[in-house]
């Protein structure tokens, strides 16, 4: 075990489902990295011998802690139980890192992320996601989603923009409207100040819920363009492509009612409502083909 260094006390959350494929080196590599004081890894109800690896890695480790829920309540549910079973420390340079179980860190990735975000002060930053092929995650650099351009794109649908941003590596630190869940870093008290991941997203979006409520609260979303963190993309999702996009659609129309309905008029609303819903047949076919 890598005895932390001096310096701000980060404190890792990982929520595992299905996950044995990946969270063995995942949990190895976040156990090295420095400045890691704790991490709480919350497993949804695995059936593949994920918790059996990750019992061996709190054996090895105490400053490692597992929750095993008997069901599986969803990400955000997870992500919140992960943050409020770590004490907080008594400095203020306390920090949270949200860690997918596919996705693994280097010794120094929360280092230099730290360095990058901590002039900022209110932040949310992530790394440049990459999968195996080196191949940047489109998700880390993203737009809020435009719903009117949704409606817009049924009828040109090779006009309706994008929600991902191209990357700008002229920036050390490229500031965006939302990046990915799958690596998160932030202030512990900013976290606590927004009221942490919102409940009703089981899966997917709920990132995109955590950085508009960020902003909303005066911080910033970036990314660190330089500081790269291979994400093995999907693994537990392959397994049940329907369930993923399902989850997806809702969130999508959840994350609209939220922040654009009460804007919009009832035409409006009825059309996203029918464009979320009509694809989503198409995308879980897709996903059952992938």
């Amino acid at each position: 075990m890598r005895p932390p260094a001096q310096g701000p006390a980060f404190k890792a959350v990982v929520v595992s489902y299905r996950s044995a494929a990946t969270i063995d080196e995942c949990l190895e590599r976040l156990r090295a990295c420095d400045g890691v004081v704790a991490i709480r890894v919350v497993d949804n109800q695995s059936d593949d011998g994920t918790l059996d690896i990750i019992q061996r890695h709190a054996s090895l480790d105490p400053r490692l802690r597992f929750i095993a829920n008997p069901d599986n309540p969803g990400f955000s549910v997870g992500c919140n139980q992960g943050a409020a079973d770590l004490e907080p420390a008594p400095e203020e340079d306390d920090w949270l890192a949200f860690v997918n179980p596919d996705c693994m860190v280097e010794p120094d990735t929360l280092r230099r992320l730290h360095a990058l975000a901590a002039p900022l002060g209110q932040v949310l930053i992530s790394a440049d996601l990459v999968n195996e092929q080196g191949e940047r995650d489109a998700a880390v650099r993203r737009r809020d989603p435009d719903f009117g351009a949704m409606l817009a794109g049924i009828a040109r649908p090779w006009a309706a923009p994008k929600m991902a941003v191209a990357p700008d590596d002229t920036q050390a630190l490229q500031v965006v409207e939302a990046t990915s869940g799958a690596l998160m870093l932030m202030p512990r008290h900013l976290f606590a100040r927004i009221g942490g991941f919102d409940e009703d997203y089981r899966l997917h979006a709920e990132d995109l819920d955590l950085c508009r409520r960020v902003r909303e609260a005066g911080g910033t979303i970036a990314v660190a363009n330089a500081v790269r963190v291979m994400h093995v993309r999907g693994v537990s999702s392959r397994s049940r492509p329907f369930f993923v996009e399902w989850n997806k659609h809702r969130g999508l129309w959840r994350y609209f009612r939220k922040f654009e309905a009460p804007r919009r008029g009832a035409l409006v609303r009825a059309g996203v409502f029918a464009a979320i819903w009509l694809r989503f047949p198409i995308a879980a076919l897709r996903a059952a083909l992938r």
